[in-house]
């Protein structure tokens, strides 16, 4: 019980429950998208559903360190670089997120329309399936992150537990709010196609520092939140004052 007294555990705890936050945006975002396509009242349940299966793949896999270390060993070598399980996981669920953000941005392009056309296949059992392939691929970041920054299990479950527990209470109204902007929800289908490609990279061996990808995704953000903010004052009618008659004296 020595580590109750220990600031380093609790400093610790912090840093990695919020990196494990931060990371946990981009596997919300991806989430909220899957589960727009189902009818409303499925929506909240594939949520919950969803984020407990990253929960319990991230706990899964940090209990399971031996063998996550043993990912990163050499299974063949392509070209002179050698390739580990790591790799082959990051580089097909990149690719898998590429394929889906880029198909469903050419279907937002394409129209109601073209929609219509498309035969609808999209069932509550397929989205989860999707959702727990990309869960897989985030669970490994996240675990790696974890173990890189700490040599506590209990403080990587803790941070772990935590992150997920604050994803699933402000889930919802980050989904409602993507949902409700349509530029908003481009902005993070394009997000996930540069988050597909830096997956892809990290598996082929070429390492893009996260805080650029983080920077370059903050300041569209930012950037965006101006455009609502100027869409909507242009929206609401200004009111002009009427010319006030002076009193005959």
């Amino acid at each position: 019980m020595d580590w109750i007294a220990n600031p380093e555990v609790w400093f610790g705890l912090l840093s990695l429950t919020l990196i494990e936050i931060v990371l946990g945006i981009d596997n919300i975002v991806f989430i909220s998208i899957l589960a727009g396509k189902l009818p409303q009242e499925k929506r909240a349940t594939a949520f919950r559903v969803g984020l407990s299966i990253a929960l319990v793949m991230r706990v899964v896999l940090l209990l399971s360190i031996t063998w996550i270390l043993g990912l990163t060993a050499t299974l063949f070598v392509v070209f002179g670089e050698p390739v580990t399980g790591r790799d082959l996981i990051l580089i097909t669920g990149g690719l898998f997120l590429i394929w889906k953000s880029v198909r469903e941005i050419h279907d937002k392009l394409e129209g109601e329309e073209h929609a219509a056309h498309i035969p609808q296949s999209v069932t509550f059992a397929s989205v989860i399936v999707q959702i727990a392939i990309l869960d897989l691929v985030f669970s490994l970041d996240s675990v790696l992150t974890a173990i890189g920054m700490s040599n506590l299990l209990g403080v990587m479950i803790a941070a772990v537990v935590i992150s997920i527990i604050l994803m699933m209470v402000y889930a919802r109204p980050v989904a409602n709010f993507v949902e409700a902007h349509p530029t908003v929800k481009m902005l993070a289908l394009a997000f996930l196609v540069l988050i597909g490609a830096n997956l892809v990279a990290e598996g082929t061996g070429v390492h893009i520092p996260k805080g650029y990808t983080y920077f370059a995704m903050a300041f569209a953000v930012s950037v965006e939140m101006l455009n609502l903010r100027l869409r909507r004052r242009a929206a609401t009618p200004v009111k002009l004052r009427e010319p006030q008659l002076k009193s005959p004296e």
